[in-house]
């Protein structure tokens, strides 16, 4: 490899400085230029909400080290020998000369770079959608820290003020708790009929939902934005909806990312089926000596092995690593992503990867599904938190093809066991002999994610038949003659059920000697508050000779309908 290789890198906000700075690891003698448009470089972009809540005090923190070092053009420099050519925009790329046309958007002068490898890192774009006002002042997009910076620091004192976030994904959700934290009345609107997009299942969902409700902030789900209104001064006063009109002094438009592929397109590289750049497994696009990563290149879907569109911060790193070892002659491959997403809104988290249960069902895939509530350590400390699990199997294959995970607990070790297992290829019932750290503190003594591990086992091995919640409640809609059987104690039933009058009340412990209660030719349904009590009535009433009993999934907790609750 020649010693003084010319790189260049487009793009320096994730991908580019880290593909950027591993090849003058890798490579010292390399000539290696990033070149990027705006002024600023390798900044946390998923830190921006923490920056407008005020948590993270100064911009600066998000472009900083570990040891507070600011990873600006002279660290670049001084540091890590890349030059930097920031305020500088790429008009054309010549890929038959190998030579960058570009012009410094501060000066005006036109500036040539050759390269012998070029990496594009050029991210994505937000989305605008197409209804009148988005021009107007006050309206915001969220997605560098300039944006934050306009928000925070130009729309003046942003206590009492009122806000309209358009859209309900990962940003959105975000973007909430910055905004009250901040002192703002806000109000969430949603064209779907629940957050985060298809990411989420409804019995996910439902608990997000709830905590808008919770800290008392509107959450407008399948409503569609018609219009964002101005005032004679072009300053943002309402935004119109299918449904209502929302008064806001802000609005913030989080409706999703595009890949940038522009200058792709303009190079007349090949773009994927999902509208972003085309890579193969090392990273390389359609011309060898390109590479793309980040925002604006294409994944490959691990569980499917189809192409995919997954922009996230921690990929477009892990790309520029690839990207680099490629270059310098190590051969490194990007096996794909899940899709996997981790958020908060205020007590409760949420995190996922892989195949909701409708995506699975879209495919073809014929799956078994499993809601496991449970605290998230030793139910004996009052530090133990609720955290509900959902996973989506294959039946025949067996294999993890997705897992939700919600509640107030610590839901990111469990989903972090569930990506690796699917990272494995492994089966879901590999999940229940894991070695995992266990101590009270941390976990119950049969983790949270090795028991619905069990129950999923349990499921393939026909013990024990199952509806979902949404299965129970479409039975009960279609006026289906069962009996629904609780089996908690009277004193759960008072606090909080489901009002229907297919319920009936009997407690595990009274089961056995009350089955003359119990018609044989009635199909039973059985739940409890997260239904360890409902499968052990079903195994109860099958083994004595039932034979339609299943139990509800998830039980009372993970209802996500309407129910009695006291006071």
């Amino acid at each position: 490899m020649p010693s003084k290789q010319k790189i260049v890198v487009i793009g320096g906000v994730a991908c580019g400085p880290k593909a950027a700075s591993r090849i003058k690891r890798l490579n010292p003698d390399a000539e290696v230029t990033i070149i990027e448009k705006g002024e600023l470089l390798s900044y946390a972009g998923c830190g921006l909400p923490f920056y407008i809540s005020g948590e993270v005090e100064s911009h600066n923190e998000l472009m900083a080290t570990p040891t507070g070092v600011v990873r600006d053009t002279f660290f670049f420099h001084k540091v890590k020998g890349i030059e930097i050519k920031n305020h500088t925009l790429v008009k054309r790329v010549d890929r038959k000369n190998k030579c960058i046309d570009a012009i410094s958007i501060l000066s005006g002068a036109n500036v040539e770079i050759p390269y012998d490898k070029l990496i594009l890192a050029v991210g994505s774009k937000t989305q605008v959608p197409p209804i009148e006002g988005t021009d107007l002042n006050g309206v915001n997009f969220l997605q560098t820290v300039e944006d934050a910076r306009k928000i925070r620091n130009e729309s003046g004192a942003l206590k009492g003020k009122k806000a309209v976030i358009i859209g309900g994904g990962l940003i959105g959700i975000e973007v909430t708790e910055a905004f009250k934290k901040q002192g703002m009345e806000i109000t969430v609107i949603e064209m779907l009929d629940k957050v985060m997009g298809q990411l989420l299942d409804p019995e996910i969902a439902y608990h997000v939902h709830k905590e808008f409700a919770a800290n008392g902030i509107p959450l407008k789900l399948s409503e569609r934005v018609l219009k964002i209104n101005g005032d004679d001064r072009g300053n943002v006063k309402s935004v119109t909806t299918d449904k209502g009109e929302y008064p806001a002094d802000m609005v913030l438009i989080s409706v999703g990312v595009r890949p940038n592929i522009q200058l792709a397109q303009n190079m007349e590289l090949e773009i994927g089926e999902t509208g972003a750049i085309k890579v193969d497994a090392n990273l390389r696009t359609s011309d060898p000596d390109i590479y793309a990563g980040g925002d604006c290149a294409e994944n490959i879907n691990r569980i499917t092995g189809k192409p995919m569109y997954a922009p996230m911060g921690s990929t477009a790193n892990k790309h520029g690593r690839i990207i680099a070892d490629n270059i310098c002659g190590i051969d490194s491959r990007s096996k794909g992503v899940c899709g996997t997403a981790i958020c908060k809104l205020f007590n409760v988290n949420v995190a996922r990867t892989g195949l909701t249960e409708k995506m699975a069902a879209d495919l073809g895939y014929d799956t078994i599904t499993v809601l496991n509530p449970s605290p998230d350590r030793a139910h004996f400390l009052k530090e133990a938190k609720l955290i509900i699990i959902k996973l989506v199997v294959d039946r025949n294959t067996k294999k993890l093809l997705g897992a939700q995970i919600v509640g107030p607990g610590d839901v990111a070790k469990r989903m972090e066991v569930a990506v690796s297992n699917i990272a494995s290829g492994g089966t879901v019932i590999d999940i229940a002999q894991y070695d995992l750290a266990y101590a009270p503190p941390f976990s119950p003594a049969m983790d949270n994610i090795i028991t619905a591990a069990n129950i999923a086992e349990n499921k393939l091995n026909g013990f024990g038949k199952s509806y979902t919640p949404m299965e129970v409640k479409a039975k009960i809609d279609n006026n289906e003659d069962f009996i629904f059987l609780d089996v908690r104690s009277p004193q759960e039933f008072e606090e909080m059920r489901i009002e229907d009058p297919r319920v009936k009340l009997i407690p595990l412990g009274k089961l056995r000697e009350s089955l003359d209660q119990l018609p044989k030719e009635k199909e039973i349904v059985a739940f409890c508050k997260i239904s360890l009590r409902g499968y052990e009535a079903e195994r109860l009433l099958t083994g004595t000779g039932y034979p339609n009993v299943s139990y509800m999934d998830g039980g009372v907790v993970c209802w996500p309908f309407e129910k009695f609750v006291a006071g």
